[in-house]
């Protein structure tokens, strides 16, 4: 198996931290979830851009996507970084741009830059921020993006859309890699975002079984072709919540009640390391070279190692 394998820390959006007052504590837990990944040879880790916990807003932790990113930049040495996925609405893409060239600088070039159209009407309103309809959203992604690019690409950016407008921004320095950040775009949406990843990516990430993932790739490949891309120039990733047990009946019993059901748990993993193995295998097979993966029991350093000594050190 050549899949490479990133890990969901624990922010908070989840109800990861439920129970830890100390917010230095949870965010001391939360990094230590990062640097047992990166001991045990996780590929990178990746954060949230939310406000809000989910399933409901409530009173709990929840560390802010960017600033925390930073300070992972210093807590950790060799794992990737990233988001899935920074909301296009909640930043200026140049300010983003340019907080994004700060952040490759300070992990020395293991940034991973993610980005989506944003979904979460609740703390866009919550936080103040007007809530366009998807079409409007879809549209200042890809403006954003562009922007975004040449921000990384040009001495004195200029860039005039319907939504963002530069003129002449300099950014320095414009980060570490070459010929820049690697860019991410989340989300599966055919007509749109699809064709963005085909336009402007350098990764893809997706949700759902193999026979989904499959038919988002066949989708992501037409786009490739129509605009003369190359399709294996882009990196595909997807995301799944794992549950892993010496059993299949002891790694039902860790998946929460209170995913069952939801959109994010779309083709969960849950099982042993046998019937895991496998399910690894059909992903692969349908073209995901990468897997994020959620661990409901994440803040127990031992699920780590357990996958780890099984899919990664094997």
């Amino acid at each position: 198996m050549t899949m490479q394998f990133g890990v969901s820390l624990p922010q908070g959006w989840n109800m990861e931290l439920v129970g830890i007052a100390d917010p230095v504590e949870a965010y001391e837990r939360m990094t230590r979830v990062a640097q047992t990944a990166e001991e045990v040879g996780f590929t990178s880790a990746w954060l949230v851009d939310h406000f809000h916990t989910t399933p409901r807003p409530s009173q709990e932790i929840t560390f802010e996507c960017w600033t925390t990113t930073a300070a992972l930049a210093r807590d950790t040495r060799r794992i990737r970084i990233g988001q899935t996925v920074t909301c296009a609405g909640y930043r200026n893409p140049a300010l983003l741009a340019k907080m994004a060239s700060s952040v490759d600088v300070l992990s020395h070039g293991r940034l991973n830059f993610g980005i989506g159209a944003g979904w979460s009407e609740h703390e866009y309103r919550g936080y103040g921020y007007d809530y366009p309809d998807t079409p409007e959203r879809l549209r200042r992604l890809g403006e954003a993006v562009q922007v975004i690019r040449a921000m990384w690409t040009q001495e004195e950016a200029v860039f005039e859309g319907q939504y963002y407008h530069v003129r002449g921004a300099i950014n320095q320095p414009k980060g570490v890699q070459q010929p820049h950040i690697p860019i991410l775009i989340g989300g599966g949406g055919e007509q749109v975002t699809l064709r963005l990843v085909a336009r402007y990516a350098d990764a893809c990430n997706v949700f759902g079984d193999a026979e989904t993932l499959r038919h988002k790739f066949a989708v992501l490949r037409a786009h490739c072709e129509a605009v003369g891309r190359d399709y294996e120039s882009i990196r595909r990733t997807a995301g799944a919540f794992c549950c892993l047990g010496e059993t299949d009946e002891q790694a039902q019993a860790k998946f929460p009640a209170a995913l069952r059901g939801r959109p994010v748990a779309a083709g969960a993993l849950i099982g042993s390391p046998d019937t895991i193995r496998r399910r690894l295998a059909e992903l692969e097979a349908a073209g995901v070279q990468e897997l994020i993966l959620g661990f409901p029991d994440i803040l127990d350093l031992n699920t780590l190692r357990f996958f780890a000594r099984e899919f990664i050190a094997a």
